[in-house]
């Protein structure tokens, strides 16, 4: 794949850049590992700084990148805008928490006395370069989330972001240099991707974040996995969205169209399989098709667009297989189906539900990375949880209820990394991030996110 800006909206290449070579490579690995060796002894008040001037940078010129992604990979112009925002209110956030994250941890008097000890303590201590591979759905948060942390921990960043989002990748290595960070705290590689398993197996490259594609995820950990490096995986998912008798039906309805068409619906959090008790399954099905037709699919650039194009040909023809399958096999569109008329360029889809979806075909299992929702009716609590968890993915949930009883039994056995009661998943500073199954493993975001890549020391010592 060319390292390029195609705009999504009419398949007009408008950027290319030539991949690094061997010698820039290497340049750029060394000048990490150079960059390690000092930022790690900078204080959190010197880290916080950065990272603040980093965020006032990006503040300021957030309309401008905002306009950037959506060139590059087809977002609406007010969800790009929407994580800008997010970007900086995370960033300010670890500057902010990094330090109490971090703070020493001092087990119990009693228990230090039983180590033999006169004191002990845990210190949190940075690991070094990370490669970050990071994909093109959330070209500016996806990094961030990684960065913000990673940084304020004392560790420095190798990105490579995906191959259709090379300005705001370069963007992002700027913005950090701009803002006082020194030469090799964090560099973008513009390399195809059969070069990352060379940098993984760099021996100065200590470890290694991805989100992305089942595929992508099994390649990068059976390489770190060969080298004992450490490795945070988010990968896809399929979450379920359930609506029991008690939910305030129009409230679910109106909030799983959105749950399901941000960002053009290519989000792996996204809520995708629409699970409805018999009770109330009519008239949620109803408001939420309703409410999936009456969408506006058009150019991301214009405030009226409600979903604008799918990122890439291909993506779009990957969703056209798996629509298809289903409506080949006995599937229902309640609404889309198709292409849009009247988009002769561009890679369009309709917002698209569906019923009648059985085990048997693709989409049942497969995750639809698009505009494309399947519902489904449920007689009780029961076949609810075994359908939700009837998926290799687990990244997060959806639960509309007010039943105390059926939350507890939700927050029990769902399979998820996350439960969203009566609201759509979305990601917060203050919050873990990832999940279970086949969508990865560790967490971002929060505390548990900023510890991945830090060395849980500890320091024991005697009379």
């Amino acid at each position: 794949m060319p390292i390029a800006t195609v705009n999504p909206a009419d398949g007009e290449t408008l950027r290319t850049f030539d991949p690094l070579g061997e010698q820039e490579i290497e340049r750029r690995i060394a000048a990490a590992d150079t960059a390690f060796r000092g930022y790690r002894t900078t204080s959190f008040a010197d880290r916080a700084r950065l990272m603040n001037a980093a965020a006032d940078l990006l503040e300021k010129e957030a309309g401008d990148v905002a306009r950037m992604m959506t060139t590059e990979m087809g977002k609406t112009l007010k969800a790009a805008e929407a994580e800008a925002a997010k970007c900086v209110k995370a960033m300010r956030w670890y500057a902010s928490h990094a330090e109490s994250l971090l703070a020493d941890e001092h087990p119990a008097e009693s228990d230090v006395r039983d180590t033999g000890a006169v004191a002990a303590r845990v210190r949190y201590r940075p690991l070094g370069p990370v490669l970050a591979v990071m994909p093109w759905n959330f070209p500016l948060w996806q990094v961030i989330r990684f960065a913000a942390p990673a940084l304020m921990a004392g560790n420095v960043a190798l990105l490579k972001h995906a191959s259709n989002v090379p300005q705001t990748a370069l963007y992002l290595e700027d913005l950090f240099d701009r803002a006082g960070f020194a030469e090799g705290c964090f560099q973008t590689l513009l390399v195809p991707s059969s070069a990352i398993e060379g940098i993984l197996r760099d021996r100065r490259v200590v470890a290694a974040t991805l989100t992305g594609s089942e595929g992508a995820g099994r390649s990068v950990a059976s390489i770190a996995g060969d080298e004992v490096k450490k490795t945070v995986l988010e990968l896809g998912g399929s979450d379920p969205y359930l609506v029991m008798p008690s939910a305030d039906v129009e409230a679910a309805a109106r909030t799983a169209v959105t749950a399901r068409v941000q960002n053009n619906g290519q989000s792996c959090i996204a809520a995708k399989r629409f699970i409805a008790h018999t009770d109330v399954y009519d008239t949620f099905a109803e408001r939420f098709t309703d409410g999936m037709r009456a969408l506006t699919v058009g150019d991301p650039m214009e405030a009226a667009t409600d979903v604008g194009p799918l990122s890439s040909e291909q993506g779009r023809a990957d969703l056209e297989e798996l629509v298809d399958d289903a409506l080949s096999q006995g599937a229902t569109a309640l609404c889309g189906g198709r292409r849009p008329e009247g988009f002769d360029r561009g890679w369009f889809y309709e917002p698209t539900v569906l019923t009648g979806v059985t085990p048997a075909m693709r989409i049942h299992r497969e995750e639809a990375f698009g505009p494309i929702a399947t519902l489904y009716r449920v007689a009780g609590i029961d076949e609810a949880v075994e359908l939700a968890n009837d998926t290799s993915f687990g990244l997060s949930s959806n639960v509309w209820t007010q039943d105390e009883a059926e939350i507890e039994r939700f927050v029990r056995d769902l399979e998820a990394g996350g439960v969203y009661v009566n609201g759509m998943t979305a990601s917060h500073p203050a919050l873990p991030f990832g999940g279970v199954k086949r969508s990865g493993y560790g967490r971002e975001l929060a505390d548990h996110g900023i510890r991945e890549f830090c060395n849980a020391t500890t320091v024991w010592r005697g009379a």
